[in-house]
Order: structure tokens, then C-alpha cells, then sequence
């Protein structure tokens, strides 16, 4: 009968009727069992109990027994917690008790590592990415044992994958993550920089031939070797890791400089003996596929890299200079550009604004600003905000500089005769919804797009000039007529990127008197104005990260009837500002009363210093 219904002891044993149940504690099951109603009672007393940190402690006395019913009750309640996250959360005790707990518990010895108990070479075994990540370091070496530190004890599989790394056997001791983070902190410029001079080092024997025929082959194999190997490799994740947008690799007369753009502006990371030039440039020339022994004209090309288990793009330029070939490498991480329009820096009535624009089922909408201002990423971030699985998005660019899943993406090639215009033509009979044009450059692509535009498709493009309302008269220079920008334009963002504020080192800022009188006029009292006063964080700059600044045209019948009649930059500038709408500048000054950035980063990228751009148009207009 217990076969049939299937009831049977861990030990596979069937179930007989007037069986006992060993270890169940209800009255019910005391006497003896019989009738098929009763042939099963769960065995609540007999399951096992591994033990665990909290036991360790209660055996140590650092938690008494009300302490440690008080854990296993939240442990029941919740029971996909870990035990340590529970003890944790009740703070019951201190973290360096936990790790002796964790050390008792696994049989391990605790210790407490201080950065200089730590063999850099040794610690160098490991990516500082790979032991931030998993809490465990190497610090020594005895013999072929390699001493490793961790916080997390229980977790084999990292142990032993540490072992298969380093390719040794592996004597672990249990450390706090407070120490791994300390070590990590003191290694992470020290050791990069014990390891450029031991590159440098290596590269002492290492003698270029000038002007040889096989010159080309001698910098491949050069390039091939492993101290340039680990010099570029080095240069590429440091810039991620630093947050840069671009490295730029320059030959100078007696040294090469490396330098990179971060918040947009450069920094020297690197002085280094010239004669590491070539051999560099033909590592990074054999990365991205170009002809290394061409060294007269310029070239392009692009690298695909892991950092980190992150998929990163690279573009690669070089120019001949007098003193060799300058690199400059842009880095395009696909994670930074697809982003929220409240993380781009947009006001709550300038994220409306722009949201209805994206939201219109056809006409133009144009992003303008200088190169480097953040155009594309608005681009894409307002892509990112549409459905891609009932519309047909695609994109025509040059070059295609991220990846999109959930769009059709175009390369221009020029050389084939595919240029904005053809790309543009053809895509129009690929039944689009949504269009981003890179840019607009010509007459032809300008006609394209307003076609498109009226003709039911919502066009997204770029312009560079220096604000909105410029961007019809310019479009009026290409030679599009006005009543054809009246009926297809909806609106225009013009934007600029300002550096913020470094929140590490921010204090109050003792302003001179001509940013004292400046911040009056606009209205900024002494304790809004802020500065950094620059920190290892910020590499002494003040600043860390950027924000947006924008100023929102948006085309209604009333402008519409002012482009038809004069479309000239003075009278849409007039226009803009009479609308009362805010400008770049007033946009900025917003991020300066909110603590964001500084009044000097608002003129910088305005262009206007010491009076408002109010002022400067009244002034434009007199003279003319």
C-alpha cells in the first residue's frame, strides 16, 4: 500500500502502515500510527543543522542565546538571506569579529593586511578589476605557495580559480574587505607605475633601424613583443578606467607624451622615452588593421576590446607630424551613451518639451552644438526611448560610432559612392518610421530630410551652429526655402557639456569681484556659487563628470509665419529670446545656483564673460 502511494523513508525503505515516524513531536503521532489518513507525519526535529558563523559566535561568546534566536527568527523569515547579511543587519556585532567567526569556521587563519605587508609584483597577478570584484588578493609568495587574502572564505570556486590563474598552489587566509579596498587603492597608481618603468626597462635593448627596407617588419615583430603589448593594453584600460574619451599618443622631439581627454579636457598621464614611438604606434596599427608601413599619409580603422567583461569600441586615427606619426584613439562605451534625458542634465520643463518633440509622428527635429557636446548622445538617448519593436528605426552615420540593437544602422562610405544623400534616398523606400540623420551637410541631404519630413516620417539630425535659432538661417545658407523649414521643422536643441563640480572636494568659493558683480546680475547669492578645490579623485582638477546645458526652440504658427517672411539669424534670435524661453547661458546659471558647476564653466562654453547673452543680443543688434 505505501508503494502505491508513493510515501518513503530517506533511506528509500517503504512506509508501512503502523510505522512509527522517528523524531515527529505532535501528541497525534505519539501513539501508534494506523489508517491511510495517518501514513505520513513530517520530520520536523530530525533535520540536520549545518553550522555556521552565527554558531561560531555564540560559541565565542560574542552573541548570546537571545542574540542568536534572534537570528535564526529572521532567518526564517527570511530564508534567501545570507547568513552574513542577516548578522549584519542586526549589528549584533563588529565586521572584524565576522571574519574571525568566518576564519574559526573554515579553519583558516585571520589576518590583517596592511598595503605594505603586500608584494606588488606578487599582487600584480591578479586584475585589480578581477580583486575588487571578488574580494581576493594575492600578497605573498613562499616558495610555490602563493599567500592569497579574502573576506570571502566561503566561496571556492574563486579560490580555486585564483590557483588555476596563478598557476600555483594557494595557502588562503581570511582578511576584511576594508584591507583588500586599502590595498587596491594603494596599488592602483603605484603598481601601474611600477609597471610602465619595468616595461620601459625592457625596452632598453630594443634598437629601431631607420630608413631600411624591412623597417616594417623589424616594428611588427617589435610591436609583437610583450612589453609593448602590455604598454598599449595598459593605456587602453587605464583611459576606461579613468573615464577618458580620448588617448592621444603624440612624438615630440626628445620624448613621446600620452595624454588623455577626460570631462573634456586634456591631461598628461605619461611622459615616455621617444624611441617607444614606432614600435607603439605599430601595436596599435595592428590592433585596428592598418598598413603599418605606411607612414606618409593618414589612416583610420577601429578595435574591438574586452574591459572588464565590458565591450568596448575603438577609433583609431593617425596623422604624420614632423617628429612621427600622432595616434589619437577615441573610446566609445555603449553603457555611457544610453542613458535617461534626466541624467543628460534636462530640466523637468525642458524634458517635457523634448519628449513631445520625439513623441510627433513626423517633421525635423535638430540637435546643434560644437563637436563634442554631446549631440549623438542626445541622439541616441531619445532612440533609446522609442519602441523599437513596432517602429522601424534606423540611422544613417558616419561613422557609426555605438552599436544599437533595436535600430537599423547605416555606414556612410564615401569611397563607394554611399554618401548621406544615397544612404538617405534609399532608406526612405525601407518603409521607416524614424530617421537619424548623423548630420546634416549639403543641400541634398537638407532636401532629403524635409522630404522625408513631409511625407510622414520623423527625421532626428544634427547642425553645428552656435545656438537654436540659428539653425533655421543656416538651414535657409544650405539652400533650403523657408516655407519648406516652416512646414517641416518642429523644434531645435541647441546644447553645450559643462564640467560639474568634483562632490568630494566641493566648498563654498571666495569669488574675485568680477565674478562677484557677474554672479549679482544673475541673480546667484554668495552661498550658491561653489567650487572644487580639487582632490587625488578629481586628478586636482575641481571638476569630475559633465552635465548638459541646453536652450529649447520650439517651431509654433507664429514662428512658422516669422521664417516665411524673414528668416534672418538676427530675427529668430529676437524670437527665442522674446518667447522667454531659457538660453544656454540661463540654463547654465540654473546648474550654478543648484551647485552643479561653476559660473567660470558656464562662460567657457557660452562664449560670454561678464554680461548676459540678453545684453550681448541688444548689443548685436545696435550695431547693426
Amino acid at each position: 500500500m505505501a508503494g502505491i502511494f508513493g510515501f518513503r523513508r530517506k533511506d528509500k525503505e517503504p512506509l508501512s502502515v503502523g510505522t512509527q515516524v522517528a523524531g515527529y513531536k505532535d501528541d497525534s503521532c505519539d501513539e501508534e500510527i494506523s489508517g491511510l489518513s495517518q501514513l505520513y507525519c513530517p520530520e520536523q526535529d530530525s533535520v540536520s543543522h549545518t553550522r555556521d558563523v552565527a554558531d561560531v559566535l555564540s560559541e565565542t561568546g560574542k552573541i548570546n542565546g537571545d542574540q542568536l534566536s534572534q537570528v535564526r527568527q529572521l532567518q526564517k523569515e527570511k530564508p534567501n538571506c545570507d547568513i552574513l547579511e542577516t548578522i549584519r543587519a542586526l549589528k549584533l556585532v563588529d565586521e572584524p569579529d565576522i571574519s574571525v567567526a568566518q576564519a574559526n569556521l573554515y579553519d583558516m587563519e585571520f589576518r590583517r593586511i596592511e598595503p605594505e605587508q603586500v608584494d606588488r609584483r606578487v599582487f600584480g597577478k591578479l586584475e585589480l578589476n578581477y580583486v575588487r570584484s571578488n574580494r581576493i588578493m594575492p600578497v605573498s609568495v613562499r616558495g610555490d605557495v602563493l599567500l592569497v587574502a579574502t573576506s570571502r572564505p566561503a566561496d571556492l570556486f574563486i579560490i580555486e580559480d585564483v590557483k588555476r590563474q596563478a598557476q600555483m598552489n594557494v595557502e588562503t587566509v581570511v582578511c576584511l574587505e576594508e584591507d583588500i579596498d586599502k590595498v587596491c587603492n594603494t596599488f592602483n597608481d603605484e603598481k601601474i607605475d611600477c609597471d610602465l618603468d619595468d616595461i620601459i626597462n625592457d625596452m632598453t635593448d630594443v634598437e629601431i633601424v631607420q630608413d631600411q627596407e624591412d623597417e616594417s617588419e623589424d616594428l611588427e615583430k617589435m610591436a609583437g613583443q610583450s612589453p609593448i603589448i602590455k604598454f598599449v593594453n595598459y593605456l587602453i584600460s587605464n583611459a576606461i578606467r579613468e573615464g577618458a574619451s580620448d588617448i592621444h599618443i603624440e612624438p615630440k622631439e626628445r620624448f613621446m607624451r600620452t595624454r588623455y581627454r577626460i570631462d573634456g579636457v586634456l591631461f598628461e598621464m605619461k611622459q615616455s622615452p621617444l624611441k617607444m614611438h614606432p614600435a607603439i604606434v605599430s601595436r596599435v596599427k595592428i590592433m585596428a588593421d592598418l598598413d603599418i608601413s605606411e607612414r606618409r599619409l593618414p589612416q583610420d580603422g577601429k578595435i574591438k576590446v574586452s574591459v572588464g567583461g565590458r565591450a568596448i569600441d575603438l577609433r583609431v586615427s593617425t596623422l604624420p607630424t614632423n617628429h612621427g606619426e600622432k595616434v589619437v584613439i577615441r573610446v566609445l562605451d555603449s553603457k555611457t551613451i544610453l542613458i535617461g534625458l534626466d541624467q543628460l542634465g534636462m530640466e523637468p520643463d525642458a524634458m517635457t518639451a523634448f519628449n513631445e518633440q520625439i513623441a510627433l509622428p513626423h517633421g525635423i527635429l535638430l540637435v546643434t552644438g560644437p563637436t563634442g557636446s554631446g549631440k549623438s548622445t542626445t541622439l541616441y538617448t531619445a532612440l533609446g526611448q522609442m519602441d523599437g519593436e513596432k517602429l522601424n528605426l534606423s540611422t544613417v552615420e558616419d561613422p557609426v560610432e555605438y552599436q544599437l540593437g533595436f535600430c537599423n544602422q547605416v555606414q556612410i562610405n564615401e569611397k563607394i559612392g554611399l554618401d548621406f544623400a544615397t544612404a538617405l534616398r534609399s532608406l526612405l523606400r525601407q518603409d521607416p518610421d524614424v530617421i537619424m540623420v548623423g548630420e546634416i551637410r549639403d543641400n541634398e541631404t537638407a532636401r532629403i530630410a524635409v522630404q522625408a519630413a513631409l511625407t510622414g516620417h520623423l527625421v532626428l539630425s544634427t547642425l553645428h551652429t552656435n545656438d537654436a535659432a540659428a539653425s533655421i538661417t543656416r538651414l535657409v545658407d544650405i539652400g533650403i526655402e523657408p516655407y519648406l523649414i516652416a512646414a517641416s521643422l518642429n523644434g531645435v536643441l541647441a546644447q553645450r557639456l559643462v564640467r560639474k563640480i568634483c562632490p568630494e572636494c566641493k566648498q563654498v568659493s571666495e569669488v574675485s569681484e568680477n565674478i562677484a558683480r557677474y554672479a549679482a546680475k544673475a541673480g546667484i547669492s554668495p552661498e550658491e556659487v561653489h567650487y572644487g578645490a580639487g582632490c587625488d579623485k578629481c586628478r586636482g582638477s575641481g571638476y569630475l563628470g559633465r552635465v548638459g546645458i541646453y536652450e529649447q526652440l520650439v517651431v509654433d504658427e507664429q514662428l512658422r509665419d516669422m521664417i516665411n517672411k524673414d528668416a534672418s539669424v538676427n530675427n529668430m534670435r529676437r524670437f527665442f529670446h522674446e518667447s522667454g524661453r531659457r538660453s544656454l547661458y540661463d540654463d547654465g546659471i540654473l546648474k550654478v545656483k543648484k551647485g552643479l558647476t561653476t559660473i567660470e564653466e558656464v562662460l567657457r562654453v557660452t562664449e560670454v564673460y561678464g554680461k548676459n547673452e540678453n545684453e550681448v543680443f541688444v548689443e548685436n543688434m545696435d550695431s547693426d
